[in-house]
């Protein structure tokens, strides 16, 4: 009960201290692991330990994946590629629904690709929307983030769901398809919050509209794709060659794809492409360059202190504690929503609480009564809900779609992740009928 207090404590400490007392994320998510590690009895060389190795641990996930997609989208901005994208999607979707194109192909983007990249690689056109049609940025930034966060907590390939799959033993053709039905209205829900709460945050439009003939020489249509689809492509490949049966096989072709695909390579073939965007020096490539890089550092270190202070309360024991005080309370369905939640609310990431979440239910599902095949996939669906609600300040998700949409934390916390509370709550809603439909 101290620890569970203590935790409360420091999650309002990170809250207040970030969007009342104006005090940088970084310091204050140092701050509360380092408390938060003493809280949890470690010793101070351990604190310090855990404090490193989960800043470490979070950069070397992610950290590059920022910094090639930064670059990606300053290369797009700068060679006016957003705005030929931006008047490629209005001439697609008109004027009326640039937010519910957005959350969409969110909703496509992040089967194969993590959102954070997916969040990234797309920011760009987000801004040139905005600037286009006048729609205000957090109403497109917010469709877009809940388009993506959808899928990636419930349809495999992505990570999470997968290992979900695996360790529940469920049929993944049948997480697949029921993962499809109950993702669809989460990112429609998504959407229309979005909608809601960009009627009652007062921000300005993105810079003003955009003209295309302001650039002298913009790219087509196809080149300014190049940068975001290839990685996309690639990503998904990898995840085509790692399915069970190996399309590919398992010689050539399958490590061609493996390795092209990873999130790194496929985000420097982004790089690649966007260098190759517009005819200027070497000198302007060189400043785009360093600019995207100096926009990415800020986003690096805020992420690698969210990843720190969720590492120290994985090291501290907090994820044993709760699974084994919520294990004995037989809520059916809602035990792996809750316990899901209460893990990524915690400590960030929505993986880690999926696949530990997982890890405790699998010897429960009997118990659960669902022990059945549909059962399963319920729950792994019922895990997927719980580690979306909610991304706050120590998930990195949160930070990529605050940062890469000028949003200050207050607005962040009102937008974003009360979307994905509301997100979670309609998803567990949707799993808790089909539980009753499916029986």
């Amino acid at each position: 009960m101290i620890m569970i207090a203590g935790l409360l404590l420091i999650l309002a400490f990170i809250v207040l201290g970030t969007a009342k007392f104006k005090l940088h994320p970084f310091i204050v998510l140092l701050v509360s692991a380092v408390v938060m590690g003493f809280l949890s009895g470690m010793p101070s060389a351990d604190v310090l330990s855990a404090l490193t190795a989960g800043f470490g641990k979070t950069i070397g996930n992610i950290g590059i994946v920022i910094a090639l997609g930064a670059v990606i989208g300053t290369f797009l901005e700068k060679s006016g590629a957003t705005g030929v994208l931006a008047a490629s999607v209005l001439h697609v979707v008109g004027k009326r629904k640039p937010a519910l194109a957005l959350n969409l192909t969110g909703f496509v983007v992040s089967i194969p690709v993590f959102c954070d990249s997916g969040f990234i690689i797309l920011s760009p056109l987000n801004k040139a929307l905005s600037r286009k049609t006048g729609v205000p940025l957090l109403f497109l930034a917010i469709a877009m983030a809940t388009g993506l966060y959808a899928t990636h907590v419930f349809v495999p390939p992505t990570p999470g769901p997968l290992a979900a799959a695996a360790l529940l033993d469920a049929d993944l053709g049948k997480v697949m398809l029921l993962g499809f039905i109950i993702a669809f209205p989460v990112s429609i829900a998504g959407y229309i919050w979005a909608g809601y709460i960009s009627k009652r945050i007062d921000l300005p439009v993105e810079g003003g509209e955009e003209k295309i003939g302001v650039h002298d020489h913009p790219p087509g249509v196809l080149a300014s794709l190049a940068p975001i689809v290839v990685p996309i492509l690639l990503i998904a490949l990898k995840s085509v060659a790692e399915y069970p049966s190996h399309p590919f096989g398992d010689a050539g072709m399958f490590r061609l794809f493996v390795f092209s695909g990873n999130p790194v390579i496929a985000l420097f073939t982004g790089v690649l492409f966007a260098f190759g965007l517009t005819g200027t020096t070497g000198k302007m490539r060189y400043e785009w360059l360093s600019k995207g890089l100096l926009d990415a550092g800020i986003i690096i270190l805020i992420t690698g202190a969210g990843g720190a202070f969720g590492h120290i309360l994985e090291v501290g024991g907090f994820g044993d504690r709760m699974g084994s005080s919520l294990a004995g309370l037989h809520l059916g369905i809602f035990l792996p929503f809750i316990l899901a939640a209460i893990l990524k609310s915690a400590q960030g990431s929505s993986t880690v609480s999926i696949i530990t979440t997982a890890a405790v239910v699998a010897p429960l599902l009997g118990t659960l009564g669902l022990d059945t095949s549909t059962g399963k996939a319920l729950a792994v669906l019922a895990t997927g809900a719980g580690a979306m609600t909610v991304s706050h300040l120590n998930d990195s998700y949160f930070w990529v779609v605050t940062k890469f949409s000028h949003l200050d934390v207050r607005t962040a916390l009102k937008a974003f992740t009360a979307a994905t509370l509301f997100q979670g709550i309609t998803a567990i809603t949707l799993i808790w009928i089909m539980s009753l439909l499916l029986g």
